[in-house]
This record gives structure tokens, sequence and C-alpha cells, in this order.
């Protein structure tokens, strides 16, 4: 009962701590799309909003159950927890939301809601969309990303105690 209650984050963390994950995952693609091609693309909007709501949406799942998984451990699990969670939560939240813009746009060439055949599409599209976004998109949360993952984690693990 007090590891559930201990992973139940206090609301200032959960709503600035997710704003600033955001920012940060934002911070994280626009150096890694810079780095990468000088910002060059028509899309740089579109993308900027991807990977702060990525980080944004993210926050609220991975925080409590980090902080589950944190709760009355050594230090250095603290870290662990933290880092693989957020880790996750980001890498799978970003990829969603990739997925459902891509299906959106595809959306107009496929069946009709609800029929096996969308239902077969909405699937497969989904899945090579993630595919995409985990063999180009993730690559632009380096090298910031795995700075502000690693130093969250360390701020993260040494606040929880």
């Amino acid at each position: 009962m007090d590891r559930l209650r201990a992973a139940k984050p206090p609301y200032p963390d959960l709503i600035a701590g997710a704003l600033l994950w955001g920012m940060q995952m934002l911070a994280a693609a626009m150096l890694g799309l810079y780095l990468r091609n000088g910002l060059q693309t028509s899309r740089l909007a579109e993308i900027a909003a991807l990977y702060f709501l990525g980080g944004l949406l993210s926050w609220p799942f991975a925080l409590p159950v980090a902080r589950f998984f944190a709760y009355d451990r050594a230090p250095e699990a603290r870290f662990a927890a933290f880092f693989v969670t957020l880790t996750a939560a980001t890498i799978v939240m970003t990829a969603f939301l990739f997925a459902m813009e891509y299906r959106l746009f595809y959306s107009r060439w496929h069946a009709p809601f609800g029929s096996f055949v969308w239902a077969f599409q909405f699937v497969f599209t989904s899945i090579s969309a993630v595919y995409q976004f985990l063999v180009i998109g993730l690559r632009l949360f380096l090298p910031l990303g795995l700075v502000c993952l690693v130093v969250s984690s360390y701020h993260l693990a040494k606040r929880m105690r």
C-alpha cells in the first residue's frame, strides 16, 4: 500500500514536469534536426509539435510508474527506474502520435470505418508508421535527449528517497 501511495506524484510535479519534459524533448528534436540538416524541412512545426506532445503526454504515465518501481530502492535502482520508464514512455507516446498522424494522412485511401479491410489497414498502417518512426524519428532524440534523460532521471532519483 505504501508503494501505491508513493507512486502518486504531487500535481505540481505532474504538470510542471510534463511541460518541462515536453520542452526538453522539443529542444532535443530541434537540435537533432539542426545537426542533421540545419532545420531544412517543410514540416518543422509538425515535427516540433510531435516531439513536444510526445514528451508532454508521456510524462503523466511515466512518472507514477517509475515512482512505483523506485519506491524504497537504492539510488542506483531509482535512477534505473526513472531512466527506463521515461525512455520507454517517451518513445511509445511519440511513436503512437506519429502513427496516428500517419494513419490520418493515409485514411483517405482506406476502406470505410469499421469494416474488416479498414481494421486490417489500420493495424498495418500503424505498424509501418511505428517502424518508420523507430528507424527515422528516434535519431532526433540524440544527442540532447539522452543528456536530458540522464539529468532528469538523476534529479528524480535524488528527490525520491
